[in-house]
């Protein structure tokens, strides 16, 4: 009984459901990239020193190169709030082999909290993760593309306004962070 049973991730005492803030991160299976490539982009930009005079720097940027599930998953992440009006979208990002974002939780306070629990849910953070999740793989099921999400997803609950600054300014970087990142499989130099 409960031999293989894997241990919620989830923060047991806090209500999933209740209005704040949500740093989230989906991967797919072993990290195949799905979503796309990174490619370094050059560009000008203006840098305003101490000084009087305006200095060109030239900086390597990169983008996201999206296939197609890529696009499909920044749509359906930018839907969200059709299919849940409590759910405000804050900041994110869609990487090659994983997604980063920030869900703003903003309903009215009910007086009732709900810890997490084990069992069917609704108006929380796991069913609008598993909806959306379900619609991201529904349509490359329905359109025969290859495509696998990792069974969970992690989370992290934003607790003050620095710490959801710092959050933000990672989600701003992770482009340019790419070439580190221990999920890059080619260890991409720009």
């Amino acid at each position: 009984m409960n031999k293989y049973r894997i241990h919620s991730a989830r923060l047991q005492t806090w209500d999933y459901g209740s209005q704040g803030l949500y740093f989230i991160t989906i991967c797919t299976k072993n990290r195949e990239n799905y979503f796309g490539e990174i490619v370094p982009v050059k560009t000008q930009n203006i840098a305003f020193l101490q000084t009087d005079r305006n200095i060109a720097q030239t900086q390597n940027i990169a983008s996201l190169q999206p296939t197609l599930i890529g696009l499909i998953t920044q749509k359906n992440w930018e839907e969200i709030h059709a299919h849940f009006p409590f759910v405000e979208l804050d900041e994110f990002i869609v990487m090659p082999n994983h997604l980063h974002g920030i869900l703003f939780f903003n309903k009215p306070y009910s007086g009732e909290w709900n810890v997490n629990k084990f069992g069917p849910q609704s108006k929380n953070l796991g069913s609008v993760v598993r909806g959306y999740k379900a619609s991201v793989k529904t349509y490359a099921v329905t359109n025969q593309i290859a495509f696998v999400w990792q069974p969970r997803f992690h989370d992290h609950i934003i607790r003050s306004q620095e710490e959801l600054n710092r959050i933000r300014q990672y989600i701003i970087n992770n482009l340019l962070n790419w070439q580190k990142d221990k999920d890059n499989p080619e260890g991409l130099m720009m």
